[in-house]
């Protein structure tokens, strides 16, 4: 137990060590490797290879535990979360998203600046929960609750003269 490592993986990069190793093994072929996993043949020597140099946890993906690329920078967020703090406050993060847009030029995903609201620990506009609908229960007697509806419309196409259609469900039979 001294000495062992352990790695994150996803089910699809487990799957993929799976394969691999069958085929490092000589057990499955290249080819029948890449028709498992949906890959070609020289994705299969190059996963095959990192194996054999690394180990499995040459298959992690190599962007785990790095920030993204297209992350907005620090500065840009605190400006963002001051803006936000004193004009805004009252507002929930999609209409502060549109203000933001609209008086500062601040193009900014809502869902951002939910994530980023929630990360200060600001919950207050999050929806509040509705009590479930209470069903009304059925009529128990027959022509007690009449339900209708009604259309007008060209049902003839022209041909004849214009007409309505009526429609009536009795509430304790469904009769119609």
């Amino acid at each position: 137990m001294v000495g062992e490592e352990r790695v994150a993986m996803s089910v699809k990069e487990l799957r993929r060590v799976h394969v691999i190793r069958q085929v490092v093994e000589k057990r499955l072929t290249q080819k029948e490797a890449g028709t498992v996993l949906g890959l070609t043949d020289r994705q299969i020597r190059r996963l095959k290879r990192r194996v054999e140099q690394e180990g499995d946890q040459g298959l992690v993906h190599r962007g785990r535990g790095r920030p993204s690329n297209r992350r907005i920078p620090e500065g840009r967020k605190m400006k963002i979360l001051r803006l936000y703090e004193t004009r805004y406050e009252d507002f929930g993060p999609t209409l502060a998203a549109e203000k933001l847009a609209e008086r500062h030029g601040i193009t900014l995903s809502e869902e951002t600046l939910r994530g980023w609201l929630l990360e200060k620990g600001m919950t207050h506009f999050q929806r509040r929960k509705r009590p479930p609908r209470a069903w009304r229960a059925r009529k128990a007697h027959v022509g007690e609750l009449v339900q209708l509806d009604g259309a007008q419309h060209d049902w003839l196409e022209g041909r004849g003269p214009a007409c309505g259609v009526m429609a009536y469900i009795d509430d304790a039979s469904s009769r119609v």
